[in-house]
């Protein structure tokens, strides 16, 4: 079993966790300006966002190994089922296990901030949070996954963006505030864009065992939709500052990123194939980055 962890480490692809997280920590930042933010309730949200992008990753390894989209010839870093050091079965089990954990944590999360499962508010995000479990599962696993259909930028924004920055909000305040929705939909639009960025890097191995909006579009189109998605993204933003801005400080926690969202942007332009590898850790670590640097200003 010893022999299993660092496989089963490699497939959590614990890199990937900024980017969950950092909807999650904008929406705390958010609240904590607005409101009081208990600590318990923001660690187990937290741990929530972590536990639905574990699982998201296990179930995409799981799903593309069964599909045949994880080759020899594939671009990207090499998994545990593609080098043979886990089994289909050593994979399903994890999956069941960290699918539980999700479900244990997300009833917690509810319960420490409601103190109740049985109010409206409650149930409502009980069944949010079964549907993020399944659309986790879901995106390559099981009869016709939609993450091969092409649909994955709509999932992404809508878990990773509304749902993320909204959710974390609406846990710690039980309150709904519509300025919310401009920091939520920004941080969607750049997760879209490193499912994007993956999906350009991946055209030649992807074509033939699914659909992505890059085989839609073309590669020159996809560049286009990359440069809008980050730049949408920081419209967004710009205009939430120009009307709520905590401080200064957002301002220049916004003009930080921002040469460094134009390095990506010039990356997926001039680099195709394993030339991308770079750009995804980028995009990622900019947006987490982005998301601290924000979520900072609001609690000073």
């Amino acid at each position: 079993m010893s022999k299993k962890i660092l496989p089963l480490l490699r497939s959590m692809r614990l890199r990937t966790l900024p980017l969950s997280l950092a909807g999650v920590i904008t929406g705390l930042g958010l609240a904590a300006h607005y409101h009081t933010v208990r600590p318990a309730v923001a660690a187990i949200t937290l741990l929530t966002a972590a536990l639905l992008q574990i699982l998201s990753n296990l179930s995409n390894e799981l799903g593309d190994f069964l599909s045949g989209t994880d080759t020899d010839g594939r671009t990207g870093p090499a998994y545990s089922l593609q080098s043979g050091t886990l089994s289909p079965a050593d994979l399903r089990t994890t999956i069941i296990i960290i699918a539980i954990l999700c479900c244990l944590s997300g009833t917690a999360m509810i319960w420490l901030s409601f103190g109740t499962l049985l109010c409206s508010e409650a149930i409502a995000l009980l069944l949010l949070g079964a549907a993020a479990v399944w659309a986790a599962i879901r995106y390559t696993l099981g009869r016709n996954p939609y993450g091969y259909r092409g649909f994955g930028d709509i999932f992404v924004f809508l878990f990773f963006g509304l749902a993320s920055v909204g959710g974390a909000y609406f846990v710690a305040t039980h309150t709904f505030n519509p300025w919310v929705l401009l920091p939520a939909a920004a941080i969607g639009l750049f997760s879209i864009g490193v499912l994007n960025t993956n999906n350009i890097r991946d055209m030649e191995t992807d074509a033939g065992t699914r659909v992505t909006i890059p085989l839609k579009i073309g590669l020159r189109n996809a560049r286009i939709y990359q440069t809008a998605l980050i730049f949408g993204g920081l419209w967004l933003l710009l205009i939430f500052l120009i009307f709520k801005a905590a401080n200064a400080w957002s301002w220049v926690a916004l003009l930080a990123v921002l040469p460094l969202y134009t390095v990506q942007i010039y990356g997926v332009w001039k680099r195709s194939g394993r030339q991308l590898d770079k750009m995804l850790p980028l995009l990622v670590m900019t947006t987490f980055l982005l998301a601290c640097l924000l979520a900072l200003t609001y609690i000073i």
